[in-house]
């Protein structure tokens, strides 16, 4: 059990966090008062930002680490981190940054020009030595840089192939979190569970299934954190989660099973946060094989999935219904007009008539135990699976842990199943179509698009939108890519999340952020 928080002297305090850090020992048997405990939906995969791809790990990193730029507190608005000010050319292809002084990564590391000019190669240059110690899943976001320039130890300017609007707010992802080059030089393939960053967190210890925790960087540019560490602790399974919190033995979970939150709203020893972003929870068709390479099929499961009761009934109301791949939540670049496929089942039926499909349709349905933003994974595809049967679908679930089940779905469904359950969320309209829906993104070309569907039109519109400056020519573009995407259906769009979180009464200065990353320089505790 945890001692009593009022009853510890800053020295106990300081021996149990060197216990509870270095030793192992479970952290909430000996927690400090001044560590913050995390409830954290799985393992993570690595601690290096350019190799994962889960909200899950960057949660983690942006305490960790820094980026050139970051989004300011409630937005997606992005503004500076490491580099204080920048320019970007009137063509915009040049952009030239003008880097913090005096900042040092936590292995003693210098942060400089060459620094960033590293990261960039490692991730882009195949022929880097420690390109290796990757792969690099997320670098498509800086595919247009051509050249990293060192102009001065303090300036830095990035060469585009051609002008790219989400070029900052990429920057401001965690892929664009700078790693110290000596670190990773030092450690190669082990980097991942031996960073170095300059952000307000240090890396203390990662123990696999129980704990990550990281202690407070005394020096941190942007003001030493209040708390003394953080501890991460991976807990699968939603309901145990919440048992850990009511226990006592954590301060702050996050994606709280929706029929738990009333429990916590109610107890005034809590307090719920729930924040939109843009968030997206869908069904992968696998466009590349029967039954789902016919558009009608993949129009009839959109058809057949009840999802108002789906978000009103499994998810309590904790999500809306989204209509096609661009959330709501980009408002500048959403279509309102794209209306949800409603629940129909005699359409999807006729649907499938009209497709030729006779008797039976097994479909094999690959399902994530937990999985950042996965919300209620095995019960959403409980109801689904039942809706599908309604309109002669028999799909088939398999299920697995999460990381085990990305290892099985970013390689690409063909052969695998017929359909698969994702989510993500993003910080900026190109990135989620771009990654996982253009030809160019199959799986054996470093891409995420699982399903293998391939447009031409959708491919140029992207690029256009890409290539754009203009925010209202953009998002005009967008909602284009929205209503094909919608009406082509390579996906069943089922729902778009409203994240929440629950903390302790006496935690302060904790915001839920619309990029779903989790800051806690700021927070407090008691």
């Amino acid at each position: 059990m945890f001692p009593p928080f009022r009853r510890l002297t800053r020295a106990a305090a300081a021996l149990l966090l060197g216990a509870a850090l270095i030793s192992g020992q479970p952290a909430a048997a000996q927690v400090p008062p001044d560590v913050l405990v995390v409830g954290q939906i799985a393992e993570p995969q690595s601690m290096d930002p350019h190799t994962v791809t889960a909200t899950n790990d960057f949660r983690i990193l942006v305490n960790l680490y820094d980026g050139l730029v970051r989004f300011k507190p409630g937005t997606l608005e992005v503004e500076p981190a490491l580099a204080e000010s920048w320019e970007i050319s009137p063509d915009g292809k040049t952009y030239t940054f003008k880097l913090r002084q005096g900042v040092t990564f936590h292995d003693g590391t210098p942060f400089d020009a060459e620094a960033v000019k590293y990261n960039f190669d490692r991730m882009l240059d195949e022929a880097h030595p420690e390109h290796g110690t990757g792969p690099f899943p997320l670098s498509f976001f800086f595919a247009t840089v051509t050249q990293t320039e060192v102009v001065d130890p303090h300036t830095v300017r990035f060469h585009l192939s051609e002008p790219y609007a989400p070029f900052l707010s990429n920057l401001a992802y965690p892929t664009g979190l700078m790693v110290s080059p000596t670190a990773v030089r030092n450690e190669g393939g082990d980097y991942g569970r031996a960073p170095a960053g300059t952000g307000p967190f240090k890396f203390r210890i990662w123990e696999s299934n129980r704990q990550v925790a990281l202690e407070a960087n005394p020096d941190y540019w942007d003001g030493a954190p209040s708390l003394r560490g953080i501890v991460f602790r991976p807990i699968t399974d939603g309901n145990a989660r919440v048992s850990e919190m009511l226990a006592g033995n954590l301060d702050l979970m996050v994606e709280v099973p929706p029929d738990a939150l009333a429990t916590f709203r109610d107890d005034a020893t809590y307090a719920v946060q729930e924040q939109e972003g843009p968030h997206l929870w869908f069904l992968i068709l696998n466009t590349k094989e029967p039954p789902f390479d016919d558009v009608r099929m993949r129009q009839a499961v959109n058809y057949a999935i009840d999802k108002e009761t789906l978000v009103n009934d499994v998810l309590q109301g904790t999500a809306t219904v989204p209509a096609g791949p661009i959330p709501s939540a980009f408002a500048w670049a959403h279509d309102e007009q794209v209306q949800p496929y409603p629940h129909d089942p005699e359409r999807a039926k006729a649907l499938i008539a009209e497709a030729g499909q006779a008797g039976e349709i097994r479909a094999k349905f690959l399902v994530a135990e937990s999985g950042s933003g996965m919300l209620d994974p095995v019960a959403m595809a409980t109801a689904i699976q039942a809706d599908l049967a309604e309109v002669g679908i028999t799909a088939e679930i398999e299920t697995y842990e999460w990381n085990t089940y990305l290892g099985m779905v970013n390689p690409g469904l063909e052969g695998r199943a017929a359909m698969a359950e994702m989510a993500w969320m993003t910080n900026d309209p190109d990135t989620l179509p771009y990654l996982t829906l253009r030809s160019d993104a199959l799986p054996d070309q470093g891409g995420f698009n699982s399903g293998y569907y391939s447009n031409p039109e959708l491919d140029r519109l992207l690029e256009e939108a890409r290539r754009t400056t203009d925010q209202a020519e953009r998002g005009r573009l967008y909602k284009q890519v929205q209503k094909l995407v919608h009406d082509e259906a390579p996906w069943a769009f089922v729902a778009s999340w409203k994240q929440n979180a629950v903390t302790t009464a006496q935690i302060g200065n904790f915001q839920l952020q619309p990029s779903f990353l989790l800051n806690l320089a700021k927070v407090t505790k008691g």
